[in-house]
């Protein structure tokens, strides 16, 4: 696999317009409205939700508009990883990347575990993980044909897939019920909502990958910016309508666990919509059937962001050089995209959604904590560096970014202790092999971070 038919690395080619970027910064979430955020609400129910959801949609807003003038300063396929690197040094830059390649590793296993439920809705005589696995093998091989054709695939479902959650909000909200949405509203009472926030998180979860396709925009120093504000402000919007339209038609219980079973659901937009209109309504079934679009969609872009973000490591020497290469005459990084596949699918076969999930997120949120940290550290260390675009209301809105995801991790950590342990555990065996088989030599070099590269082409 060394070698045999790959390319140098740094050949990433530049295909990818605005229109494209927002497709793709909306298809990595897009499967957070569809599935996941309501495991959150036996925890917080719907007051210590929405209240856990109101805090993260604010810590991403403020986060998106910081992490964007990175990302157009510095466009790396490597995002938080080259950041910090450059402005905290190694040991800091590998933790970025670290955990970056955490979140994106883990979370798809999660987005295939809800395809795989989906489908049996369809298929019930068929394993949900087979579909699950199938469904890696496919989209893994797409990704390796090229990122023009996975951006053109990627901007298709994912506006079929908004086009489904705006229908699905038009059909649930006129049967919006106050007394169904109040219902038990903290089971947990307040605590409940530190106890969401991993739920909540998962609304927004990956959008930052959008940075880690910068190299690969036409325009990265205009577009990436562009890319980022516009997917924040439609994923907000759609979050609000599913939330609403989900809980609001027959209480927060309906749309987490199928009738007469205790175990949690992977499909709930089906089960509120199946309190409107029937299960054997054209509408369900068109939501189903769409729905998986959504699904689709952020699994296979957060399939291609995570190939990136592998890819960087590779291509500096962090991990085995094999990773950091691309196929020749594809320039996709194919071995990068083969060894993610092959550790979510073990991640998949564990079939712990919610735990995965949760993984995932304290991945993500040390990469906002040390992406943010990098945030200040770039501005007193290189006030000179071309900035395409920059922040609004310097330093407040990277300071709330900041705050707010040192107390979702803080928080996450408190309510999730062995899950915190594992994470924690993968982060030591990480920093094992980058103390003892990255070569110090290799640990020290700058790998072209020291150059200004926000000046355009």
């Amino acid at each position: 696999m060394t070698g045999v038919g790959m390319e140098q690395p740094g050949a990433l080619k530049k295909t990818l317009g605005p229109l494209m970027l927002w497709g793709l910064g909306v298809g990595y979430v897009i499967s957070g409205m569809y599935f996941g955020w309501n495991l959150g609400l036996p925890e917080g129910g719907p007051y210590g939700m929405l209240v856990a959801s109101l805090v993260v949609t604010l810590m991403y807003m403020a986060f998106v508009f910081s992490y964007a003038e990175l990302a157009c300063a510095i466009p790396r396929a490597g995002g938080a990883f080259v950041y910090a690197r450059r402005s905290l040094g190694p040991e800091l830059g590998f933790l970025a990347g670290a955990a970056q390649l955490v979140e994106f590793v883990f979370a798809p296993p999660a987005i295939a575990a809800a395809i795989g439920a989906y489908f049996a809705i369809f298929l019930p005589s068929v394993n949900p993980t087979l579909i699950a696995v199938v469904a890696y093998l496919l989209f893994t091989g797409m990704n390796i044909w090229g990122v023009k054709l996975s951006a053109i695939f990627e901007l298709g479902i994912t506006i079929l897939a908004v086009a489904e959650l705006l229908i699905f909000a038009g059909v649930t909200l006129p049967s919006f019920s106050l007394e169904a949405f109040t219902a038990d509203p903290l089971p947990n009472g307040w605590g409940g909502v530190f106890a969401a926030l991993p739920f909540a998180i998962w609304f927004y979860l990956a959008i930052e990958g959008v940075a880690n396709v910068a190299e690969e925009a036409r325009n990265p120093q205009k577009d990436i910016a562009w890319g980022f504000g516009s997917a924040m402000l439609t994923l907000v919007a759609l979050a609000t309508l599913t939330f609403y339209g989900a809980v609001g038609v027959d209480g927060w219980r309906s749309i987490v666990y199928q009738a007469g079973s205790t175990e949690t659901s992977d499909s709930p937009l089906p089960l509120a919509l199946g309190h409107v209109v029937g299960t054997g309504h054209l509408l369900y079934h068109l939501l189903i059937t769409i729905g998986l679009f959504g699904l689709i969609a952020s699994f296979h872009g957060i399939i291609l962001v995570a190939g990136r973000a592998t890819f960087e490591f590779g291509r500096v020497g962090y991990a085995p050089r094999f990773l950091g290469k691309t196929l020749k005459g594809r320039q996709t990084p194919a071995a990068a995209l083969v060894v993610n596949m092959c550790v979510g699918t073990v991640a998949l076969l564990t079939g712990r959604t919610g735990e995965i999930i949760t993984i995932a997120v304290f991945g993500a949120l040390t990469l906002y904590v040390v992406a943010m940290v990098s945030f200040f550290r770039l501005r007193q260390k290189e006030p000179d560096l071309v900035r395409p675009f920059r922040t609004p209301l310097y330093p407040w809105v990277p300071g709330v970014a900041l705050v707010l995801s040192a107390v979702c991790l803080v928080a996450m950590t408190v309510y999730n202790p062995l899950l915190a342990a594992i994470y924690a555990g993968l982060l030591v065996l990480g920093y094992l092999w980058f103390y003892t088989l990255v070569p110090k030599a290799v640990r020290e070099q700058n790998f072209g971070l020291d150059v200004e590269e926000g000046g355009g082409e």
